[in-house]
């Protein structure tokens, strides 16, 4: 893939870019993110609800956000704001019975038009900064609110699921309320994604209190007198921020991804050195992921977004909209143990939008998905596609061998050593092509490993037996059924405790 030698940015930057010895899309994106954790505090202290009216925070945070985009993107940035439009004058002109869909085709075929301008007819990998990362973030917040829209003006309550009632929206939302939702400067850049309501809530000062009153109650409303501060963890996550950018640059220059397609390296070195290196080359890349996503949280906490109650010792928790938690990811001791931690907010939207709502195969659709929605390079589609038989033969071995192990912690122990291992290993033979984008360079690493993680996992879902999702619902207490649908994040906690 070329070296990115162009900025569709401002260029003020560059000398900073020369001497660092990083591209300029890059320096750019990272100083904005950075201005935006600085100005979120202001945001926080100086335009808190209290003194200041929610127009005048939405007309802010949009504004802001769009010097954002412009100073990474330049006119690029323009396409936000036509997505964004094309997706409310479907919302206000189409019928809200049909909206939903309309506005999920025309966003997320507006999102792959510029995928395929960019990867196709300017140049494979141009641009460091990719200016439809915003864009995918931007597609998951229309399409949700679409969604959410439709079951709030269309469904009766009885007919939602507990997520669905919390989430739904009972009005159409004016039209900067629309945009600051979009484009506001804590997620125009990385996101996270959230859903509209807690915005709005964020906004006009309405965050805190549910949570203050379901953790807090006992101290009859004290929070109105103060908010919970989120300095400590904002500190905490711009350490996590440094040390996985220091990780990224130091290890993943040594262990590059690609170097697992060499002939040399593939001819030099024996089948179990290949796995150790695969291994270490994508542990150190994750820290690049992790580092963006972590930042991205930091500056939504920095602006008082994102509290989600208090920890049993009283400390406020801050991870409302996080999109990781980076322990659960690298001791992850099965594949849907590492999907439901790693970009947290996009499993929720794909949860949301496809897997709850599909009639057919919801695993495959939501998989097909999530490729679109990465982009068009082949290389995503390989990797989702062995995702999908990954996932089912992940699910045909927890069915059927995990209670064998559960009768004492010493069994217990060896199968999730045995698991973490399997799980590690499956992980890092699905994403290579995913970093590698495309098609010879990934099927000539499928091809050294013999495709072999392909057919145990095929031969596993052919052999083992596994439940369809419809009978497990059936048999499921009425209690766990909800716990499953609830937005709060409580109801993991209670998955994993079993």
């Amino acid at each position: 893939m070329a070296t990115s030698t162009s900025c569709t940015g401002s260029t003020l930057l560059e000398p900073i870019s020369k001497m660092i010895h990083l591209p300029l899309d890059q320096v750019n994106f990272v100083v904005c993110q950075f201005f935006a954790l600085v100005t979120a505090f202001w945001f926080r202290l100086y335009l808190h609800p209290s003194k200041t009216s929610p127009f005048i925070r939405h007309v802010v945070a949009t504004l802001l956000g769009l010097y954002l985009a412009l100073f990474c993107f330049g006119w690029y940035a323009l396409h936000f704001l036509v997505q964004s439009g094309l997706a409310y004058g479907v919302m206000i002109f189409t019928g809200v019975e049909h909206m939903h869909k309309y506005c999920f085709v025309v966003t997320l075929g507006y999102l792959t038009f510029c995928q395929v301008t960019r990867a196709y007819v300017f140049d494979y990998g141009m641009y460091s900064a990719d200016f439809t990362g915003p864009m995918m973030v931007i597609t998951q917040k229309i399409t949700s609110l679409a969604f959410e829209i439709h079951d709030g003006l269309m469904k009766r309550e009885e007919h939602l699921k507990p997520s669905q009632k919390y989430l739904a929206v009972r009005k159409m939302p004016s039209l900067l309320e629309y945009l600051s939702y979009n484009c506001n400067f804590m997620g125009i850049l990385a996101g996270p994604t959230c859903s509209y309501n807690d915005y709005i809530a964020f906004i006009e000062g309405r965050w805190y209190e549910p949570k203050h009153l379901e953790s807090n109650g006992k101290e009859n409303g004290k929070f109105k007198q103060s908010d919970p501060s989120p300095k400590r963890d904002v500190i905490q996550k711009v350490c996590t921020c440094a040390l996985s950018l220091m990780v990224y640059l130091v290890i993943y220059t040594i262990f590059p991804t690609d170097r697992v397609i060499d002939d040399t390296f593939m001819a030099s070195n024996p089948f179990y050195i290949q796995v150790l290196y695969l291994y270490i080359s994508m542990l150190a890349l994750r820290p690049k992921y992790y580092f963006v996503w972590t930042l991205a949280d930091a500056i939504n906490n920095a602006a008082g977004f994102g509290f989600n109650g208090y920890n049993a010792d009283g400390t406020p928790k801050w991870d409302r909209i996080s999109n990781l938690r980076i322990l659960d990811i690298e001791f992850a001791t099965s594949f849907k143990m590492f999907l439901d931690n790693w970009n947290i907010q996009t499993a929720l939207w794909l949860k949301r939008v496809c897997y709850e709502r599909c009639p057919y195969n919801p695993t495959a659709a939501t998989f097909l998905l999530s490729a679109i929605w990465h982009g068009v390079y082949p290389g995503y589609y390989l990797t989702f596609i062995t995702g999908i038989v990954v996932t089912m033969a992940a699910r045909a071995v927890r069915h059927n061998v995990r209670q064998h192990f559960l009768g004492s912690a010493s069994l217990k122990l060896i199968y999730d050593v045995i698991t973490w291992f399997c799980t590690q290993l499956a992980v890092c033979y699905i994403v290579v092509p995913f970093v590698l984008l495309a098609v010879g360079p990934s099927l000539k690493f499928y091809s050294s490993w013999y495709c072999y993680i392909h057919l145990i996992c095929l031969l596993l879902v052919l052999v083992l037996p596994v439940k369809s999702r419809r009978t497990k619902q059936q048999e499921q207490p009425r209690s766990e059924q909800n716990c499953l649908s609830s937005p709060d994040d409580n109801c993991n906690q209670k998955q994993k405790a079993t």
